[in-house]
């Protein structure tokens, strides 16, 4: 009520202030008017009288000039009217007026001495004047008089008495009903929802609210709401990870978590930041009509990195490639993201249409992605990709040493196989930085990547590293082995490391993984594993009692058309699951402009096609392909009620879809059935392993899914949840970046390396 009556007040005062000064303008206005009015009737009135008392003057007759005075003294307003000479004496003057005004006043001497039209106001008594005094003889004639006029002008009074009359009752009614509307208002549009705020954060804190769209929908209050969201979601991780910190801290073990990450790289870094490279941006800003809208792109490195530079801060270089990227960053071409929570950099690099077609999709993704992947698709290698290969390393090398001008060895992070050269660019400018290299791919063995004509030059930048990670142990040694036939320099099996001139370059595994996240089902949470799943299939069109999902970008080394022929091949066999089963591959495009991914698109939607032409009926179909990209909201409700997930990668450096299906699944159901290609087998041993090339194996694990029994279902999951609970996404940046600093350095007078690849 205290809230209330201030602003009350404050409307009382703002509206009487603007009421006050409204009605001061308008007195004055009306004044102004009046003594025009005035002036006009009294110069009117006085020329019309002029001639005529000027020729009574001169000829002296009193008498007539007496006659004039009494004649027009009673006109409406004029209180009386006078004849003066030039001595001030009157020659004529209504009765009524010669005994309120025994002299003339001064400014009838002065207006005939100047012979000058004059006017004023003057105070007569209790009465206000206003006086027009007309000369009608010269001075010289000596026969000097004045015409003068007197005029009541005490309405004038009455009329600005009336106005603030007026004034004061409207500002009376004006500020009851804007008090009385404004109360209502902020009542209806604040108060209520203030209420409505404080009940539904009352259930937020106790568990039982998560939604905001439909109770905020058009409130003023729905950026706090997002933002309470936001803490409160915070607030709920926290309390979680804290439970599960203790509960893990009484078996001797410990949780990574973000808050955990941010504390030991702290430490570990003592204030500096982390300056990561990669080619995907984190974030594209595209343009939608007339707005511009930031989505995430569907990446392995985003999903593992993107978390990192949420914990710990820092910049992130990366190629622009949104077309409204270039709108919303500074002349330095960064922006702060997250959008909805900014914490760290984000600085785009920018390239032309040649420079991506032949750094990205010609040498990087037409030559080293098959080269390392060894997906029977041939690698290409031409020239004139190679230079524009060279030119974007050194390019981003550029915009990474601009970064780095006034950080006291800074530590850096590339990512992946676009920036082999970025190492050795960056070292030889920063000696004292400490540089980090993380291959996301597979490296394959020695005879393979010797087909590469820059194999040495290649070679030669990655080992400008201080440290080089892969996967898994395998590929590891591969690098290794590829190194000692490739180059001049010195291997250290005992310790992992290659030693060329006096630099030395250590190389270890860390296989990567994803933000764990311990929380029920989130996309559909008022339905049940059932009820999602018939839900989701209805809006595709479709029946069936069993799904099974596949998330993949449409590349070769995903094994696509393999796992097409795998579930051919089990309706073939199980032919009781027919018209039950149905298999949802939810498809990413990519790499477009690529002939080789052109070419595969085809084939996977002529494969499908096929397929279901051979098994389906008038309600049903085995295989629905949505070929678009899906952000992760879109993507967890198939995670959620799918039976199956199949990871059937020919070659993968790890594959987390595997690990976010296994995150996904917290009622611990559902089978997952993984490629012994990929590097998640390494980990996660309770998918059910198969070979991809092998159709029987792949449709004889299809049906061993769909006939598990569900404790065995849970036993399974639980291990694989275990598993990545205690290897997540910030364990894998918190060993990755620690060895990265526990890295010894070199002397910097000693680190002259090679100068070209021998």
């Amino acid at each position: 009520m205290r809230i209330t009556f201030r602003l009350a007040f404050s409307i009382m005062v703002v509206v009487s202030l603007i009421v006050l000064g409204f009605t001061l303008v308008q007195v004055q206005q009306e004044k102004h008017r009046q003594g025009i009015d005035l002036e006009r009737r009294a110069s009117v009135l006085a020329e019309s009288l002029g001639e005529t008392v000027e020729r009574h003057v001169r000829e002296g007759h009193s008498r007539r000039l007496q006659g004039i005075v009494e004649k027009f003294g009673n006109r409406e307003k004029l209180a009386g009217v006078a004849i003066y000479d030039q001595r001030g004496t009157p020659l004529a003057i209504t009765p009524s007026l010669a005994a309120r005004l025994p002299t003339p006043p001064k400014m009838v001497t002065e207006a005939i001495a100047k012979n000058k039209e004059a006017s004023d106001f003057i105070a007569l008594g209790q009465v206000q004047m206003y006086v027009f005094v007309l000369p009608l003889v010269r001075p010289e004639e000596q026969l000097a008089a004045a015409l003068v006029l007197f005029y009541d002008a005490n309405y004038i009074q009455d009329r600005v008495r009336v106005i603030w009359q007026n004034n004061f009752m409207r500002l009376l009614v004006q500020a009851l009903l804007i008090s009385l509307t404004t109360l209502i208002i902020v009542r209806w549009s604040v108060f209520q929802p203030v209420a409505k705020m404080a009940d539904w954060m009352k259930r937020l804190r106790k568990g039982e609210a998560n939604e905001i769209a439909a109770l905020f929908k058009d409130d003023l209050l729905r950026p706090l709401a997002i933002e309470v969201t936001h803490l409160a979601e915070r607030l709920s991780a926290a309390r979680a990870a804290a439970e599960e910190e203790a509960r893990l801290r009484q078996a001797a073990e410990s949780l990574w978590t973000p808050d955990l990450l941010r504390e030991h790289l702290r430490i570990k870094l003592q204030g500096k930041s982390i300056l990561v490279i990669s080619n995907r941006e984190p974030y594209i800003h595209v343009k939608r009509g007339k707005q511009i809208e930031c989505v995430v792109p569907a990446s392995g490195v985003v999903t593992a990195l993107e978390p990192v530079l949420t914990a710990c801060g820092g910049t992130w270089i990366a190629h622009g490639s949104g077309d409204a990227d270039s709108e919303v960053v500074d002349d330095q071409g960064k922006i702060k993201v997250p959008p909805e929570e900014p914490n760290y950099t984000l600085k785009r690099v920018w390239l032309t249409k040649e420079e991506e077609e032949g750094y990205y999709y010609g040498f990087a993704n037409e030559g080293l992605w098959p080269l390392c992947h060894i997906a029977h698709t041939r690698p290409v290698f031409r020239a004139e990709d190679w230079k524009p290969y060279q030119l974007v390393n050194e390019r981003f090398a550029l915009a990474a040493l601009e970064e780095m001008e006034k950080i006291d060895e800074p530590c850096v992070l590339i990512q992946d196989y676009h920036f082999a050269l970025l190492p050795r660019l960056i070292k030889d400018k920063r000696p004292d930085a400490r540089v980090g290299l993380f291959w996301h791919i597979p490296w394959p063995n020695p005879e393979s990547f010797g087909i590469c004509p820059w194999q040495r030059e290649l070679l030669h930048g990655m080992l400008g590293a201080d440290l080089i990670g892969f996967h898994i142990q395998y590929h590891c040694n591969n690098f290794l082995e590829t190194v000692d036939r490739a180059l001049e320099s010195r291997i250290e099996w005992e310790h992992f490391s290659v030693r060329r001139g006096h630099h030395r370059t250590h190389i270890k595994p860390f296989p990567i993984s994803i933000a764990y996240r311990d929380v029920p089902p989130t996309s559909l949470p008022a339905q049940t594993p059932w009820q999602a799943k018939e839900t989701l299939l209805t809006s595709l069109g479709v029946q069936a009692k069993f799904l099974a999902v596949g998330v993949d970008r449409l590349d070769y080394t995903k094994g696509i058309l393999e796992r097409l022929r795998g579930i051919e091949r089990f309706l073939e066999k199980y032919a009781a699951y027919r018209g039950a089963f149905i298999f949802v591959e939810l498809g990413a495009p990519s790499r477009t402009p690529i002939k080789q991914y052109q070419d595969l698109t085809a084939a996977i939607e002529a494969e499908a096609e096929r397929v279901n032409l051979r098994f389906q009926s008038k309600q049903w179909k085995p295989i629905v392909l949505l070929k678009r990209h899906h952000s992760h909201e879109e993507i967890r409700p198939f995670y959620e009620a799918a039976d199956i997930c199949l990871v059937t990668s020919l070659h993968d450096g790890m594959n987390l879809v595997a690990k976010e299906f296994v995150n996904a699944r917290a009622d611990e159901q559902g089978v997952l059935i993984l490629s012994r290609f990929t590097g998640a087998a390494r980990e996660l041993r309770d998918a059910l392993i198969v070979n991809p090339y092998d159709i029987e194996e792949l449709a004889d694990a299809i049906n061993l899914a769909l006939e598990m029994g569900a404790e065995e279902q849970g036993v399974r999951m639980r291990r694989m949840r275990d598993t990545l609970r205690d290897r997540n996404v910030y364990r894998w940046a918190g060993d990755l970046i620690t060895a990265l600093v526990q890295v010894r350095m070199e002397p910097i007078v000693a680190q002259k390396v090679l100068a070209t690849p021998r």
